[in-house]
């Protein structure tokens, strides 16, 4: 049994581990890089056709956005989640293959006229299809054994709709062990999904630490902070434009948005239209309605069973077309735009920053979390101009944030859901930037005596012994660097390496002068790439 850490160590994003045990290989997550990646990730260390399966704890594109990659590498097996993350994945791995062909298009016209080659884009909508068509939905709380020696469990998470920690117990050669993966922890009280549900007790525990040395600011109702915004915005004649993450936080600002007009909690402006333009949420939001039994909170449930549908409302447009979202700016309106993507990175977003980040009647607000260098993160730290489609645009909006609302646990949280876990041997802490993971790992250390470790990218674990065998060190990223560990050119140079690695075990037997013909052509191969 053993466990190796990819991604998402001393850093937020990029989820992967890969775990060998009772015969099978096999990753927990596979995600995409998002804003500054600091330390070099190892590559995983089989090609993906020789992985089994892989267990995904939720489908925010950080731990789900390489899967289409692995498809496309040669991965055939089974990709295992709930149920609403499955039907998450659907749209969000198909909307992130579109962005990778549209973003490779539009590059690839600009170097043509450069007189460079064409770029690639990191993989096509036949592999995020081919990927989607791999998923295996389960519903919380039922064990399932995956093959002989291999069961899991999804539990509620409470950070994004169908997100769930993993506890999965190993048994091999007469050894038990139990893993937790925590996943995503959510925040507590969040609107329309349930609060994040613990775990009795785990050999280890692969925990996250996004917010390992943070206390949210937590306003006293949310609804009233928002309120405050857009009648502050609304009455300078602005309107308030929302950066926000396509599933789930858009999903929440509804519910909010909702309940202040159902109050009247904004007054003269009782009828200010509400504009989600981005197709993703649209979908989402559709794929939240048809979870709701089996995700929503009771509050949630609650106005279900009166008839009434929580996160739609009068006023409410949701957009579709181009046309449709370029015709939002004219409307003159105090309105609310919210838009993908959250952080500013890529989407429609950008072009209503563009038409409203130089109005100071404007507002700009930000409702989750911005990685570092990233454009969200940029405008929350104070840019004065910012570069939007080759274009310098003078930052006169309010930016601002809303203290509180986010999907992950702060530290209070992170340290309440550690402590329900009982007979741990050991904790190993992830998905955090550096300061927040060593700093959550001492407060383990320092509250509960615990035995933990804060690894980085290629770190290895006998789960069997509780021995960490390979201690890794962070090698600081090269500036210039494909954001996969897996490349597809690599992947087909690893899948040569195993094809070459069998040829040679299956050559006991063959005649010396064949075995002699084989050991030339490898030795001539090395020495023509001068190994």
């Amino acid at each position: 049994m053993k466990m190796t850490f990819i991604g998402a160590t001393h850093e937020v994003t990029g989820s992967c581990t890969y775990i060998e045990a009772c015969g099978k290989q096999f990753l927990v997550d596979f995600g995409m890089q998002q804003g500054e990646d600091i330390y070099e990730n190892v590559q995983v260390p089989v090609s993906p056709s020789n992985i089994d399966f892989v267990l995904l704890t939720h489908a925010h594109i950080d731990h789900s956005g390489l899967l289409p990659l692995l498809f496309a590498g040669g991965f055939k097996g089974e990709i295992h989640a709930t149920e609403a993350t499955s039907n998450l994945c659907s749209v969000m791995l198909r909307d992130s293959a579109h962005i990778q062909e549209f973003e490779a298009e539009w590059r690839s016209r600009k170097a043509e006229r450069r007189g460079e080659p064409n770029y690639e884009p990191l993989y096509t909508m036949d592999d995020a299809i081919g990927a989607i068509e791999l998923f295996v939905p389960h519903p919380y709380e039922k064990e399932i054994e995956i093959c002989e020696g291999i069961k899991v469990l999804f539990r509620d998470a409470g950070h994004l709709l169908g997100s769930s920690s993993i506890i999965i117990t190993l048994n091999e050669n007469g050894v038990t062990r139990t893993l937790a993966f925590s996943g995503d922890i959510g925040n507590v009280e969040q609107p329309l999904i349930r609060d994040p549900q613990f775990i009795d007790s785990a050999d280890y525990v692969i925990m996250e630490s996004t917010y390992g040395n943070r206390v949210h600011d937590r306003p006293t109702d949310y609804t009233t902070s928002l309120a405050r915004v857009l009648q502050e915005t609304f009455d300078r004649g602005g309107s308030v434009i929302i950066p926000s993450f396509a599933v789930g936080r858009t999903q929440e600002m509804l519910y909010f948005i909702r309940h202040i007009k159902a109050e009247g909690l904004v007054k003269n402006h009782d009828d200010f239209p509400v504009y989600v333009d981005s197709p993703l949420a649209n979908e989402a939001t559709d794929i939240f309605i048809s979870n709701r039994e089996s995700c929503y909170d009771e509050e949630a449930l609650s106005f279900v069973r009166k008839g009434i549908n929580p996160i739609a409302f009068d006023g409410l447009i949701r957009t579709v077309s181009s046309d449709d979202s370029r015709a939002i700016n004219d409307d003159t309106r105090p309105k609310v735009i919210i838009s993908a993507s959250g952080m500013c990175e890529a989407g429609r977003i950008k072009h209503h920053l563009k038409h409203n980040l130089w109005k100071k009647e404007n507002t700009i607000l930000f409702v989750g979390y911005q990685a570092g260098n990233t454009l969200g993160r940029s405008l929350i730290e104070g840019a004065k101009r910012v570069k939007l489609f080759g274009e310098t645009v003078k930052v006169a909006a309010r930016i601002t944030q809303l203290p509180g609302i986010s999907g992950h646990a702060d530290v209070n949280g992170l340290l309440a859901w550690a402590k329900s876990v009982s007979d741990v041997k050991r904790f190993f802490i992830i998905h955090g930037e550096a300061s927040s993971a060593e700093s959550f790992g001492q407060k383990l250390r320092d509250e509960l005596g615990a035995e933990v470790y804060v690894p980085f990218s290629g770190a290895e674990f006998d789960i069997a012994e509780n021995v960490i065998t390979i201690d890794a060190e962070g090698i600081p990223i090269p500036k210039k660097r494909n954001s996969a560990n897996f490349n597809i050119a690599y992947s087909d140079l690893v899948a040569a390496s195993d094809r070459l690695s069998a040829l040679i075990k299956d050559s006991d037997g063959r005649t010396n002068a064949d075995m002699r013909r084989l050991t030339e052509a490898i030795h001539k191969l090395c020495d023509d790439w001068k190994l």
